[in-house]
């Protein structure tokens, strides 16, 4: 199950971006994960919440975006879209294809809560 280390590498991204923004906490991440990427999403909801625990993105809110795939049929030049990569094109039949949209994995955002900043203390003036 590959599912696994996909979540600890999506940890690892979030941990990078939370210690630059210098955030007290995320709040939210979207997952952008294609139909074409070969990702079991039932796996990845089963192993999140142990990728997540004790990390930056315990307790945060997960949001997955799925993308349909998209190809161009290289016999008949038309678009159509495509539940596997080994799909048909519906209009000529043909199986020459070049995939456009589907095998995306990416985490598209992340929503932080930044750290206050101390307030400088006020001057005294006599």
């Amino acid at each position: 199950m590959h599912e696994m280390s996909i979540a600890l590498g999506v940890v690892n991204i979030a941990d990078k971006a939370f210690q630059e923004a210098k955030a007290q906490r995320i709040d939210s991440i979207t997952l952008e994960i294609g139909q074409l990427a070969g990702i079991q999403l039932e796996s990845l909801y089963f192993v999140w919440p142990a990728a997540v625990e004790g990390t930056v993105l315990q307790g945060a809110e997960r949001i997955i975006e799925e993308r349909e795939g998209r190809a161009l049929c290289l016999e008949c030049e038309r678009e159509f879209t495509l539940q596997h990569h080994f799909d048909a094109c519906p209009h000529c039949n043909g199986y020459f294809k070049k995939i456009i949209a589907g095998k995306e994995l990416n985490v598209k955002s992340l929503a932080f809560t930044l750290a206050e900043e101390a307030a400088p203390a006020p001057s005294k003036t006599r």
